[in-house]
C-alpha cells in the first residue's frame, strides 16, 4: 500500500505563525516597505539601533517600530514624517522617496497653510501695551507750564495776583472814607493779656493736709513731668510761656523741668526762689513739709 508523498502542497507553503496581529504593515507601491529599507540600510551602514537612537535622539522603541512598519507610536503623521527624514539621513539614504511611500499609504500629503492669513493674523495680533513714561512727563511739563501761566496771566495789570474768595465768606468791607484835613483814625491797640500767674488768695488756700505745687513758664516755654509718690504720672509736656499747671498729692510730688530757668515755682503757697540757670534740668520732690528751713521763701 502506497503511503504517498507526505510533502503535500499544503505543507509547502510558508508558514505566517510569526506575522504579529497587532503590528501594522504599510503596503508598498513598488520595492520594499519603508521599515524594511531603512533597517536594511542601518545595517549596510555597520549601526546598531542604539547607535541610531543616540545619533538621531529618536527612542529605541520608536526606531524598532518604524523598521516594522508600525508608525502608531510616533504620535500622527507629521511625526512620523520627520522621523522617517531623520532616520533615513542617519543611516545615509535619500529621504523623498520613503516620505512619498508613507504619504501615499495615509492619503497623501497634508495640504500647507497659506501664507498670507498666517502673515495677517501675526500682524493684527494686538501687542502688548507698556506704560508710556515718555507721554506722561511731557504731560506733566505742560501740565506745569500751563499753570505757570494762568498763574501769572491772571495776576496781570496792577502786578498782584486777586486771591480768591472762599466760598460762603463775607467779601471785605471798603475803608469808609476820611473827611478831607482829618488824619485817618489810628486803629486801637488791643491790650495784651497779662500772663497767668496764680493769684495769692489760690495759694493762700492750698490745703494743709495736701502737697501742692505750681509750675508757671515764666520766660519762656520749659518740658515738665510731674508724678505722685506711688510713680503715676500727672503731666508729661510742654509749658508754653505765661501757662501754669497745679499738682497736689498727699504725700509727695516729683518733679522734672526741662528748663528749671524759666519756671517760677509755688510749693504749698510759698515760692520757692531758687537760682536755676536757664536751660537747666531740674529733678525736685516737695512734700506737705516744704519749704523747709533755709529755703528761700517770697518776699
Amino acid at each position: 500500500m502506497s503511503i504517498g508523498n507526505s510533502n503535500s502542497p499544503e505543507e509547502e507553503r510558508p508558514s505566517t505563525d510569526d506575522r504579529s496581529e497587532d503590528r501594522i504593515v504599510e503596503p508598498s507601491v513598488e520595492g520594499p516597505s519603508i521599515g524594511t529599507a531603512l533597517k536594511k540600510a542601518r545595517i549596510a551602514a555597520g549601526l546598531t539601533v542604539d547607535e541610531v537612537s543616540s545619533t538621531t535622539r529618536v527612542r529605541i522603541p520608536i526606531v524598532h517600530a518604524i523598521e516594522e512598519d508600525d508608525f502608531t507610536r510616533c504620535g500622527g503623521g507629521v511625526y512620523a514624517r520627520g522621523h522617517i527624514r531623520t532616520l533615513a539621513r542617519a543611516v545615509h539614504i535619500d529621504p523623498e522617496p520613503l516620505i512619498d511611500s508613507f504619504d501615499a499609504a495615509h492619503g497623501g500629503r497634508p495640504a500647507p497653510t497659506p501664507a498670507a492669513p498666517m502673515f495677517e493674523a501675526e500682524r493684527i495680533r494686538p501687542e502688548r501695551q507698556r506704560p508710556n513714561w515718555t507721554a506722561a512727563m511731557v504731560a506733566a511739563i505742560v501740565a506745569v507750564i500751563g499753570f505757570v501761566g494762568f498763574t501769572a496771566f491772571s495776576g496781570g495789570g496792577d502786578g498782584q495776583g486777586k486771591r480768591p474768595v472762599a466760598e460762603g465768606s463775607a467779601s471785605p468791607k471798603p475803608a469808609p472814607k476820611q473827611p478831607a484835613g482829618k488824619p485817618a483814625a489810628q486803629p486801637q491797640q488791643t491790650p495784651s493779656a497779662p500772663k497767668p500767674e496764680p493769684s495769692d488768695s489760690a495759694i493762700a488756700a492750698a490745703p494743709k493736709d495736701l502737697v501742692t505745687v505750681v509750675l508757671t513758664a515764666d520766660t519762656g516755654e520749659s518740658w515738665i513731668s510731674a508724678k505722685d509718690h506711688s510713680g503715676r504720672l500727672l503731666f508729661d509736656g510742654t509749658l508754653v510761656q505765661g501757662e501754669s499747671k497745679t499738682f497736689t498729692d498727699k504725700e509727695s510730688v516729683d518733679l522734672v523741668l526741662g528748663d528749671a530757668g524759666v519756671i517760677k515755682l509755688f510749693v504749698n503757697g510759698k515760692e520757692i526762689k531758687e537760682r536755676f540757670q536757664a536751660g537747666q534740668v531740674e529733678r525736685l520732690t516737695y512734700t506737705k513739709d516744704d519749704p523747709r528751713q533755709g529755703q528761700a521763701q517770697a518776699g
